[in-house]
């Protein structure tokens, strides 16, 4: 009976597994059979390195797309991956019990938050202290770059804490018998041992402020210019095709999802040169 019940759990797991594969493979199919083509009626120079959006003229270059989004999400990380780290050192090292118990359901509570609401926020606190700060419109690289780096930061914080503490004490405490300080002791032995899960959440960080689009668009200005300034509006790839697929046809649609193949392939290279690196520090 037990030989029986473990061949059809075998099986389930198998299943499921076969199920994601297919999900994800025919959302590539999908994306690729549409953007693919698109990318090749309008040219991949113009379309990647134009700088100019204009549907009604069938102009379609989302390079002002592409440094938006890098712009963005290198502020993103900028922000979010100092605070986060640091945060999960003194949740995993510092922190008392009774201070952790109340703080840890507040950051799992921000990863709960709807993006909407991350955007609301930055409609009314963040905005109009730009606008106090630097006498701009407020909204621009800087705007969603705070918002998207305080989105990512319970991603962060709990992949990190998670690895940091399942660092074996011994490491910690080896580090302390030698003479090192505890401060010392924790960025020198504790978070290298534990640098592979700290880089896996700075890549969901990555993958979650260069995916988002909602709070970004409420913030972010939404102009499809190359910025000169962090104070600069831009548009980012996922706000581009949030905007206009709704009303897109034609080649403007099959643009849109080639937008979205760019996107996908940015997102692998970038996982891709994170498992380089992870692999020859180790």
């Amino acid at each position: 009976m037990n030989k029986v019940l473990d061949f059809l759990m075998k099986i389930v797991f198998l299943v499921c597994a076969c199920i994601s594969i297919a999900a994800v493979i025919t959302i590539c199919v999908f994306m690729f059979a549409n953007g693919v083509p698109a990318i090749k009626e309008i040219g991949i120079t113009k379309f990647l390195f134009g700088t100019q959006w204009r549907v009604s003229q069938n102009l379609f270059g989302i390079w002002p797309m592409i440094v938006g989004s890098i712009y963005v999400t290198a502020g993103a990380m900028i922000i979010g991956v100092p605070i986060g780290i640091l945060t999960a050192v003194f949740l995993a090292k510092y922190c008392p019990k009774k201070l952790y118990k109340f703080i840890k359901p507040i950051i799992n509570l921000m990863a709960g938050i709807p993006s909407i609401i991350y955007g609301f926020f930055g409609l009314v606190v963040i905005i109009p202290i730009i606008q106090e700060m630097f006498g701009t419109a407020g909204d621009g690289i800087l705007a969603a770059s705070i918002l998207l780096g305080m989105m990512i930061l319970p991603t962060i914080i709990n992949t990190a804490e998670s690895s940091i503490v399942a660092v074996p004490e011994a490491y910690y405490e080896g580090a302390l018998a030698l003479g090192a300080t505890k401060e010392r002791s924790i960025f020198k032995t504790v978070i290298p041992a534990a640098k592979s899960g700290v880089m896996s959440g700075i890549i969901l960080g990555m993958g979650r402020a260069i995916g988002e689009t909602m709070a970004v668009v409420m913030v972010a200005g939404n102009q499809a210019i190359i910025p000169d300034s962090i104070t600069s509006g831009v548009r980012t790839l996922t706000a581009n095709i949030v905007l206009e697929m709704a009303y897109a046809t034609g080649l403007h649609r099959r643009a849109l999802i080639a937008t979205a193949v760019v996107l996908f392939v940015f997102v692998l290279i970038i996982n891709v040169c994170f498992s380089i690196i992870n692999r020859r520090s180790e």
